[in-house]
């Protein structure tokens, strides 16, 4: 089947993927546009899982408030050169993770740093350990702006865009009023 300029066009704005990584991913496809994109999505998680060993000591600390200034949250986002970290794909990204941690309130960064006398009480207070990870686990998250990803998928195929490692080292949330207790008299 010919594959078109036209088809390869479209799906590289669509993915933001290379021309020629859109050209096979249509030919693999036989030009189903939605098969590409699936295409394109499992090469993506490849490429990543070979670049996750690689140092990511560039980056930008990215912030995000929200509610008229009443919750915020800071998000330090590595990548492997600043010339990517300046990118506004790579800030972008930055940027959706400072919301997410805004909006959700996320308590740790992944499963590894809960830690194991934790389990018990969030296993009670969300029913099971799977429902208590993407609660309190950044990573594992469902993203806000598209339920089909969780955070550990955005930066996945942010790495797969991008053709750098990209780690979330930390984040921290600050909500106006929050955890305090009463005052003394």
């Amino acid at each position: 089947m010919a594959i078109s300029a036209t088809q390869v066009k479209e799906l590289r704005e669509k993915t933001g993927a290379g021309i020629m990584d859109c050209k096979r991913a249509l030919v693999e496809s036989n030009g189903d546009a939605a098969k590409a994109v699936d295409y394109l999505r499992q090469q993506g998680l490849a490429k990543a899982e070979k670049k996750s060993g690689r140092s990511a000591l560039q980056g930008l600390v990215e912030p995000y408030i929200h509610a008229g200034g009443r919750i915020g949250a800071l998000v330090e986002v590595n990548c492997e050169t600043d010339f990517v970290a300046r990118t506004p794909d790579f800030r972008g990204l930055a940027h959706d993770l400072a919301m997410q941690v805004a909006a959700t309130a996320p308590r740790y960064l992944s499963e590894q740093d809960v830690p194991a006398e934790d389990w018990p009480a969030l296993e009670g207070e969300f029913g099971d350990r799977a429902k208590a990870l993407e609660a309190v686990s950044l990573m594992d998250q469902v993203f806000i702006k598209d339920g089909k990803k969780t955070i550990r998928d955005l930066v996945r195929d942010g790495i797969a865009k991008l053709g750098e490692n990209i780690v979330v080292r930390r984040f921290s949330r600050f909500e106006l009023g929050a955890d305090l207790g009463t005052e003394a008299a």
